[in-house]
């Protein structure tokens, strides 16, 4: 078997080939077993207010019993939409406790991404920042939600802090828009109603769908990754093994500027840091590297996850090298390649490796990551986690040797049951047991495998995935557009910006309407940066666009 997995000679030691995947039967159980191991520790901290494990677990009971009181059954889903706080981790852990689904959402997503979601996944109660109610508001008629529970970004802080906190959130900066919506409940009044009713015991099995993780898998419109009991425990115990050898000591601060909702952060930081009684250090806006920094100052940080920009934004901050990392031990780059020099400049101000990992929406996400004992190679996504294994394979199916560049697949236990209510797109991207990612890849002959070309046509900003077609459909709604492609530019900042190419229907289309237009219906990191017009777009004999043509040029 060696043979075929030649990264095991690369493990660190201490770290095991295979895990258990049977260890917990499904995540709750492991929420569980934390809560047990750890009560008296801390396990999330944000804006000042520290909760322990014992805390997350009383509120997350009253949490998921007031949901069961609102009539939601077993197998319901609830969207879960905000920044960084600490309502989310009791929101997630209540609603496994009352056998619902988590569906996480961006917050920052425009009501016609919302309204996609919600009604592609089936969503019928949601927690959501009050920042975005309002967009919530547009929509919601159209939806099957009829549970509205909102919080505020003080909420959880107390006193006066709250009070303060809220103040100028909403008066000050006037970041919460107004809204009206009917028998809406805040996460406080949902916790102390919760008290007064009871979780009906049900027995899950690891097969259970638990997560509906949003992606826009290799193709077009976005689809709701299902992800298992048995997908998130595994993944949770692969990234456990392969931190725990480097993570020493009592006190153990873990830095988590990545949003929650996404699921690199999400198995990371929620799950596997919970897994080591980890306190988690959330920050709710990681553009504000001055929060960011002073989390450092604040805690003594011994890890920390983050995407290529955040880490590069930082180390160009003129006070960032000032920072004590004499207790930081690891740092984890994902969601997005993590450049050559960003990670050398890393190294070489903070003392660290900046390790980089690669994974999917689809693989919960953890698929391989570089050692974290000093062997790491730039340049790559590292080596296989415990109990996976990958390949190269041509676009005839067959396995390539080493060196020889054709699409990565992916096989462990912790690819998704599949795509909700999408069996075709299942089928095409499960083959045989094995997750076909749509990357460009070659394993050398250590084993590290390195990503050549990215899925097609894919846009990766700042971590998070832009589909050309959503972006072409938008431009598409305006009557002003002919047609359009929409393609990936490189940027130092984000990796990758947007930028659209317009063939115009009429003659006074100009590039501001075109982008106030994007923004209307688009996220923040969706929307292009640069636009060009042209009188054609190149296009194959059957008349698809060439945007690898628009690209390349």
């Amino acid at each position: 078997m060696s043979d075929q997995r030649p990264w095991l000679k690369n493990y660190p030691s201490g770290i095991p080939v295979n895990i258990n995947v049977e260890e917990y039967n499904t995540l709750l159980d492991f929420f569980n077993d934390c809560f047990a191991k750890f009560r008296s520790k801390p396990a999330f901290y944000c804006m000042g207010k520290s909760l322990s494990y014992d805390d997350i677990d009383k509120m997350s009971t009253q949490f998921g019993a007031y949901l069961i009181s609102r009539g939601l059954k077993r197998g319901d889903k609830v969207a879960l939409m905000m920044p960084n706080l600490l309502q989310y981790p009791i929101a997630v852990v209540g609603c496994l406790k009352a056998g619902l689904i988590v569906v996480n959402t961006n917050p920052l997503y425009t009501p016609r991404e919302m309204h996609h979601q919600f009604n592609d996944s089936d969503v019928s109660a949601i927690l959501i920042a009050e920042n975005f109610a309002s967009n919530l508001q547009s929509i919601l008629h159209e939806t099957k939600i009829n549970t509205v529970i909102v919080t505020s970004i003080g909420a959880m802080l107390g006193g006066v802090k709250k009070v303060l906190t809220n103040f100028v959130v909403r008066k000050i900066k006037k970041m919460v828009p107004k809204y009206d919506i009917p028998n809406v409940v805040t996460f406080n009044e949902a916790l102390s109603a919760g008290k007064k009713f009871k979780i009906p015991e049900f027995t899950g099995s690891p097969e259970d769908v638990i997560v509906h993780q949003y992606t826009g898998g290799t193709t077009g419109v976005s689809k709701g990754a299902m992800l298992t009991n048995r997908n998130l425990v595994a993944n949770m115990l692969q990234i456990k093994a392969w931190m725990k050898p480097f993570l020493k000591g009592e006190e153990l601060n873990a830095l988590s500027p990545l949003p929650m909702y996404h699921i690199f952060a999400f198995s990371a930081n929620v799950l596997a840091m919970m897994s080591m009684g980890v306190h988690t250090i959330l920050v709710v806006n990681p553009r504000d590297l001055k929060t960011v920094m002073k989390e450092f100052k604040d805690h003594k940080i011994t890890s920390m996850t983050g995407v290529n920009t955040l880490f590069n934004g930082l180390l160009n901050h003129p006070d960032f090298a000032a920072l004590d990392f004499s207790h930081l031990a690891m740092t984890v780059g994902g969601g997005t390649a993590v450049q050559k020099a960003v990670a050398e400049r890393w190294k070489a101000v903070t003392g660290c490796d900046l390790c980089e990992g690669y994974g999917m929406t689809e693989s919960s996400p953890v698929a391989t990551t570089n050692p974290l004992n000093g062997t790491g190679r730039l340049g790559t996504i590292g080596v296989p986690v415990p109990s996976t294994d990958m390949r190269i394979v041509s676009e005839e199916g067959d396995v390539l040797a080493v060196g020889e560049q054709g699409e990565i697949q992916i096989k462990g236990p912790q690819v998704m049951k599949g795509y909700y209510n999408r069996p075709e797109a299942t089928a095409e991207t499960i083959k045989d047991g094995w997750l076909c990612t749509g990357d460009i890849g070659l394993m050398d002959e250590d084993g590290f495998f390195k990503i050549v070309d990215r899925k097609k046509d894919m846009i990766l900003v700042s971590g998070f995935n832009v589909y050309p077609n959503e972006i072409e459909d938008v431009l598409a709604m305006h009557p002003k557009v002919m047609e359009s492609a929409a393609v990936g530019v490189k940027d130092d900042k984000s990796g990758e910006i947007v930028k659209i190419f317009v063939v115009k229907k009429d003659d006074t289309l100009t590039e501001e309407e075109l982008i106030a237009h994007c923004r209307e219906n688009l996220t923040g990191y969706k929307i292009p940066k640069l636009v060009e017009f042209r009188d054609d777009l190149p296009k194959t004999n059957v008349g698809k666009i060439l945007r690898r043509e628009l690209r390349d040029k």
